[in-house]
């Protein structure tokens, strides 16, 4: 009877301390993958900010240079007798170079405010169709620069949405522009708008562009990423774009997701909620032409 207590006395002892061994292992192995994850998570931070800075560098220096090195021409116009149409050119260089100088400069202040949680929004309610429409002329005359078809698809009445205006048009605006940027001549970008059950709408925007892979999506949301850093991809603009349109959209109490494959193209998707069931009962589109598709894309 003694023997067969001290036995399993004996058992339950070594039980304790083999499950004792084995909470240390797991333990162990839980905090190397944590160190690990967060060593890549650094790396990954770490190579974002640098080729941000490298980015920047290019951001704020061209359009510096343009405006130094064209004020500098008109200041000696005495000695250099310029045309009047010199004058004019060089002017306008000047002043689209500040004005693209002054876009950097918001971006990095809007995305400054945003992550300090300082960001406020002036709410009203807003007929969205006639943001969408503005964003997409802007963008039709983008797309055209580079031989790409744009379409914009939206239903005849779209709900109301409370936000603010210029906020949501700088969603759609970063949103169609990044779209319109990444899609090869020849390709297409796709706005459409979509009326849900509940009253809040889903915007849409679509491209037949180089697409990104898992890990890129990743970056493109990080602030200050782009997916890639060589002179082959590198396009101009701060990375700030997709980051900038996620958190306004928030800010909106909406969500915003991106779906990607690699070498077919890019699709955004940015919900907005409906707090006022308001519908604006006229459609958007028909002054485009053939730009526009009439038909309610909720209907599919």
């Amino acid at each position: 009877m003694l023997n067969g207590s001290f036995n399993n006395q004996n058992t339950k002892s070594l039980m304790s301390e083999y499950a004792s061994l084995l909470g240390d292992a797991v333990l162990r192995h839980r905090t190397r993958v944590a160190e690990h994850s967060a060593r890549i998570e650094t790396e990954l931070a770490n190579k974002v900010k640098s080729e941000f800075i490298s980015n920047m560098s290019h951001e704020l220096r061209t359009p510096l240079n343009t405006v130094i090195g064209f004020s500098k021409i008109l200041a000696e116009n005495n000695r250099s007798k310029l045309s009047d149409e010199n004058v004019a050119e060089y002017a306008s260089l000047i002043h689209d170079a500040a004005v693209h100088l002054l876009s950097v400069i918001n971006d990095i202040l809007d995305i400054s405010k945003m992550q300090s949680g300082k960001y406020a929004l002036n709410e009203h309610e807003i007929d969205l169709a006639a943001v969408l429409e503005e964003c997409a002329k802007s963008a039709k005359r983008l797309g055209d620069s580079k031989n790409i078809t744009l379409v914009f698809l939206s239903p005849p009445s779209l709900t109301t949405i409370r936000g603010e205006e210029n906020k949501l048009a700088q969603i759609f605006n970063n949103i169609i522009s990044n779209a319109i940027k990444f899609t090869p001549p020849g390709g297409t970008v796709v706005i459409e708008a979509l009326r849900n059950p509940d009253q809040s709408v889903t915007v849409l925007v679509r491209d037949t562009g180089v697409g990104m892979s898992a890990e890129e999506l990743s970056v493109a949301l990080t602030p200050f990423g782009q997916v890639d850093g060589s002179r082959a991809r590198w396009q101009e603009g701060t990375g700030l774009g997709l980051t900038i349109a996620k958190a306004l959209t928030e800010l909106h109490g909406g969500q915003l997701q991106i779906e990607s494959e690699k070498e077919r193209g890019t699709q955004v998707s940015v919900h907005l909620p409906s707090p006022h069931h308001v519908s604006i009962a006229q459609g958007r589109g028909a002054a485009l032409g053939t730009f526009m598709s009439g038909p309610d894309p909720s209907s599919r």
